[in-house]
């Protein structure tokens, strides 16, 4: 593994507000972090400890209650990502192409809808309406979550946009592909029964980049996540103390022609220094774009001939094809070079 690797802590508290010497300077430490690791733990976000007891509030009680209580909120086709999922009911792995035994989480997803848009025709299951839990079986959890929901999309919209400011194009550039943006809040419970047997190769989550722009993630200070380098090695990645995990994912990837790293990462199933199992939880927020949205490389980042590595795809293309691999559990034959990624990994 390479000694250099470290996940940069970004203050973005200047940003708002900040003059112009300020704003630069924020975009550049976060440029220099999408160049390089993919990853940055950003402190001065200004969301709230109030809104994060709500949502994690809202995920004990949520995960804390009977199984076949959660399973009545599956949803009716893989397609929708929305409602809950099982623990051994994913496998990561399969968006990238390649093989692995299922996934050790459950989670639960709700995110943006048709009816936030109703000046729109959105039909189809990208903007699918969200399953809630009974107000009765979880009564604080819709309010919490709701509340994280509109704390994270708002910094993901501040993130695009020192996005923007980092490589030079004009700042409404992502907001034109974003007003109706596909975006999923993927609540996330690690921890074994006692007694559970892990399979070979069996990860809490599989290895995966994620799918869409920008990632903005809360998760415990507990021993789960990890990074890979440069190099095929992998590493330890604790949130900071107060601090987002963000990071960057296959559309920005795209439309940068890799000037911006998709990392690749996973989740070993949390223990602790005896090797029993630790409850993890994270809360994922996935600012993915207009499924309408074409994400073509953007001038600056092709070559001197104006080439780039990806061909034209509009959002909903590439999500299709990576939920078909991590819930459909087909394999995505379109990830070659990110599968090569894993296969070439340290295990």
């Amino acid at each position: 593994m390479s000694a250099e690797f470290a996940v940069p802590t970004i203050d973005v508290s200047a940003w708002t507000g900040g003059d112009g010497v300020a704003r630069d300077a924020i975009a550049g430490a976060v440029d220099d972090a999408a160049r390089t690791v993919g990853f940055m733990q950003i402190v001065g976000h200004g969301i709230p400890a109030s809104v994060l007891d709500g949502v994690t509030g809202a995920m004990d009680e949520f995960f804390a209650q009977p199984l076949d209580d959660k399973l009545a909120l599956v949803p009716s086709r893989s397609s929708i990502n929305r409602g809950y999922t099982g623990t051994r009911s994913e496998r990561l792995s399969y968006s990238l192409g390649v093989d692995s035994p299922a996934d050790l989480f459950e989670a639960f997803n709700v995110g943006a809808s048709r009816d936030d848009f109703p000046e729109l025709d959105l039909e189809g299951d990208d903007y699918a309406r969200n399953l809630w839990p009974s107000a009765e079986a979880v009564p604080s959890f819709r309010l919490g979550v709701e509340a994280w929901f509109a704390e994270a999309q708002a910094f993901a919209h501040r993130m695009t946009s020192i996005f923007a400011r980092a490589l030079g194009v004009d700042g409404d550039f992502f907001e034109r592909s974003t007003d109706h943006s596909i975006d999923v809040l993927r609540m996330v419970n690690y921890g074994l029964e006692p007694g559970t047997e892990i399979e070979p190769g069996q990860l809490g989550m599989g290895a995966h980049t994620d799918y869409g722009i920008v990632t903005v993630l809360w998760a415990d200070p507990v021993p789960g996540l990890q990074v890979l380098d440069h190099g095929g090695g992998w590493h330890d990645v604790t949130p900071a103390p107060g601090a987002l995990l963000i990071n960057l994912g296959d559309l920005l990837a795209r439309w940068t022609n890799d000037r911006y790293v998709s990392t690749m990462h996973r989740v070993v199933p949390p223990v602790d220094t005896d090797g029993r199992s630790l409850r993890r939880r994270s809360a994922a927020f996935f600012h993915d774009g207009n499924a309408d949205a074409v994400i073509s490389t953007i001038e600056s980042c092709r070559d001197a001939a104006g080439r780039t590595a990806y061909e034209d795809v509009t959002v909903a293309e590439h999500l299709v094809q990576k939920l078909r691999g991590s819930r459909g559990l087909e394999l995505n034959r379109h990830a070659t070079a990110e599968a090569a990624r894993i296969t070439g990994s340290a295990s």
